[in-house]
């Protein structure tokens, strides 16, 4: 087997500075639906308010994940980030509902925004904190591939979309004189949380259930290990991913007649090839003689065949 631990301190400190960045805005919006009335903005600041709390849910998984394996979890502590990522669905979910209750209320009964000017301030204040948090998520997640650091970041990258949707409601409605068009941009802004919660909710599903990865990303897997030579090929290949771990099983066929000392040292450079091309990996390889096969699996067969 082989990988390495994650990288907790560049998560945790993601995972800070989105809960810093979630006060802020929490402040700023706050102040911004009180002076206008806008429910555009009450959107918005529900967002950011559920932001917080998703975000400290996150500080913590990100924390429990990056726990090495024990006795009791062998396999690590990954799947609390998708635990988290379930956890900030259900809040975005109630908070679409809300949303949309509200917006409906307000385009009922023709009440209007005011203080446009201070609203906007407050958008584009909040724009620019999104845009360095995201910036900075973003290089995180590409260094980890944590999956509650991205969800996170999918409710911020949403955040500048509301935020720009805030700033055409109040100025629609109260200096080109379009009655209503704030609650609409509210139900719009309901919407839009709604469709981002179920993408958090379904990659999140997918990660609890042990989804197989991608066909590309496998495909590629078996040409690394079809190009390994004293290998006769590969077969019941199963992989998963765990928060910011990608897990890799498979069976390899060897020469009957080579020796044990032969076959770890072709195990060892399959391991080596798969750590350079998936950092982090663990990887579980079992050896079968050739044509030997434990467990008929005609997809993994296919895998067999080195891509052009």
């Amino acid at each position: 087997m082989s990988g390495h631990r994650p990288l907790p301190g560049l998560t945790t400190r993601a995972a800070l500075a989105s809960v810093a960045t979630a006060l802020f805005l929490l402040v700023l919006k706050g102040y911004a639906t009180w002076t206008t009335g806008s429910m555009a903005m009450l959107g918005s600041l529900a967002d950011s308010g559920l932001d917080l709390v998703a975000s400290l849910v996150t500080l913590y998984a990100v924390r429990q994940a990056a726990q090495p394996a024990d006795a009791e979890h062998r396999f690590g502590h990954g799947k609390a980030e998708a635990l988290a990522a379930l956890f900030q669905v259900m809040l975005i979910t109630a908070s679409a509902i809300a949303i949309l209750a509200g917006a409906a209320g307000r385009l009922a009964s023709g009440a209007k925004t005011t203080a446009a000017g201070e609203g906007i301030a407050v958008s584009l204040a909040a724009i620019g904190a999104t845009l360095l948090l995201t910036a900075y998520q973003r290089r995180v997640i590409a260094r980890t591939g944590s999956m509650a650091i991205g969800a996170d970041r999918l409710h911020y990258q949403s955040d500048l979309m509301l935020n720009l949707a805030v700033i055409a409601a109040l100025a629609l409605d109260q200096y080109a004189g379009l009655s209503g068009i704030d609650p609409l941009f509210g139900i719009a802004i309901a919407l839009w949380l709604a469709y981002g919660a179920w993408r958090s909710a379904t990659a999140a599903i997918d990660q609890l259930m042990d989804k197989e990865w991608p066909e590309e990303k496998r495909r590629r897997l078996a040409a690394v290990v079809n190009a390994l030579p004293g290998l006769k090929g590969m077969h019941d290949l199963r992989t998963r991913r765990s928060g910011s771990h990608d897990f890799i099983q498979f069976h390899i066929w060897v020469d009957p007649a080579m020796t044990v000392a032969a076959a770890h040292r072709t195990v060892e450079a399959a391991e080596t090839a798969l750590a350079a091309e998936f950092p982090g990996a663990e990887v579980l390889i079992h050896i079968d003689p050739e044509g030997r096969i434990d467990t008929e699996d005609s997809a993994m067969e296919a895998l067999r065949e080195t891509p052009e």
